[in-house]
């Protein structure tokens, strides 16, 4: 079929900054500071989108990037112009550049690879705004955004979606017993753990409104740039059983993806993969129906707006599912990234709508409308603030919380509200 034609080797490294960049920020997001009111200059509001050193289109954080900035331009009538960093080695002379040259009201940087040239520039140009997306530089500054996310709420409704589409799966394939659902993650640090406690608090939210049993599997590789890895630990959970697979290790949970799809083709029976951060259906849309979002364009967006609007906040900016940063993509959502595959020839054989429409028949077959329902009574919760996830202090508090999750108390996972 046309998707296998795509590259396996071009395609992970386009995939490899998904998961990556927001993984190895060891941040905490417990305080947001409050905003410090400021007057934007007279005239057109210039901004400039920094990217990493993959630059644009990338399928992932830069081109979300520039999603948020390309709608800031349209509703908000800013100038955007965007740079790409020659090497790790340019960033810093880029950004005292950029900053000492005045030109710009906004410099927003793409992921963590910018925290090092930020600390070494910011206190040097204190007038200067900069929007840090998906990290956090441990310095809180009047004159810098730092945009982070609550992994838990987007991760607890995929872990929910997660266990209806292996049921479905296990019932396709006629076979009894628990329903099985597991992920290839990267290393144990804060994101991750937050990741692992949403998941499962969605899978055991699952279980306690279906009454259906479900045995959940999670591996940390150690690493976010081995393919081979991912492609062995998924190979051993298929192995035993597992139905679906949540990607959560950059580069090598696309290893993950490639023992999925050779799993299907190859005969071992019927198994799908989720994807995260940016929408990655388009790698395989048989077998990958579903992507968790983190939503880099909103934060860009809202960065943006806080200049234009005279909103300016320096300090820790968390976005989750109520500010619209972290979820689920939509159909809208896979066209957007298909159609960067395409026209960058990453998507051979296969045009944009074909992913919608091999992706909603895929939704449709495995996400039946009772498991919907439970999602969207999850993420009402989650939306409303009638339930708050708990951040972990310390890898002790977080594998307490994973302990008492396994035994089905949800309860151990919330620090607001409850599950009864």
């Amino acid at each position: 079929m046309g998707w296998k034609a795509i590259s396996r080797s071009l395609a992970a490294l386009i995939i490899a900054a998904l998961v990556v960049l927001g993984a190895i920020a060891f941040i905490a997001y417990r305080q947001v500071q409050a905003p410090t009111e400021t007057v934007t200059a007279p005239g057109k509001v210039r901004v400039a989108v920094l990217f990493d050193v993959g630059g644009r289109g990338d399928l992932s954080f830069n081109d979300m990037a520039a999603l948020g900035a390309e709608k800031a331009k349209r509703d908000l009538g800013v100038e955007v112009e965007y740079n790409t960093p020659k090497s790790l080695a340019h960033m810093v002379p880029l950004l005292e550049e950029l900053s000492r040259g005045g030109k710009y009201d906004l410099l927003i940087l793409v992921g963590f690879l910018w925290v090092d040239a930020l600390n070494k520039t910011a206190d040097k140009f204190p007038k200067q705004k900069y929007a840090l997306i998906d990290a956090s530089t441990g310095v809180r500054r009047d004159n810098v955004a730092e945009f982070v996310f609550k992994e838990q709420e987007g991760a607890a409704v995929v872990g929910v979606l997660a266990a209806g589409m292996a049921r479905e799966v296990q019932r396709e394939l006629g076979e009894s017993g628990p329903i099985k659902v597991g992920a290839v993650a990267g290393m144990s640090i804060p994101p991750l753990w937050r990741f692992h406690i949403g998941y499962l608090f969605g899978v055991k939210y699952f279980e306690k409104k279906t009454g259906e049993r479900v045995e959940f599997y999670w591996t940390y590789t150690g690493k976010f740039d081995d393919p081979a890895l991912g492609y062995s630990a998924a190979w051993t959970f298929l192995g035993q059983g597992v139905k679906v697979l949540y990607g959560l290790a950059g580069l090598t949970h696309v290893g993950m993806f490639n023992a999925v799809i050779d799993w299907n083709e190859r005969g071992g029976g019927r198994a799908l993969a989720i994807g995260q951060d940016a929408s990655q259906e388009w790698f395989n849309p048989k077998y990958i129906p579903l992507s968790g979002s983190k939503r880099v364009d909103v934060a860009a967006y809202k960065a943006i707006e806080m200049v234009v609007k005279g909103a300016w906040r320096g300090g820790l900016v968390v976005l989750g599912y109520a500010e619209g940063g972290v979820g689920v993509w939509d159909l809208e959502g896979v066209k957007y990234f298909a159609q960067i595959a395409y026209e960058t020839g990453q998507l051979k054989g296969l045009t944009p709508d074909d992913i919608v429409r091999i992706v909603k028949d895929a939704r449709g077959k495995y996400v039946k409308s009772d498991v919907e329902a439970i999602a969207k009574e999850l993420e009402g919760l989650i939306v409303t603030g009638k339930i708050v996830f708990k951040e972990p202090a310390s890898e002790e508090e977080y594998l307490s919380i994973i302990r008492e999750l396994e035994k089905g108390n949800l309860n151990a996972a919330l620090a607001k509200g409850s599950i009864g």
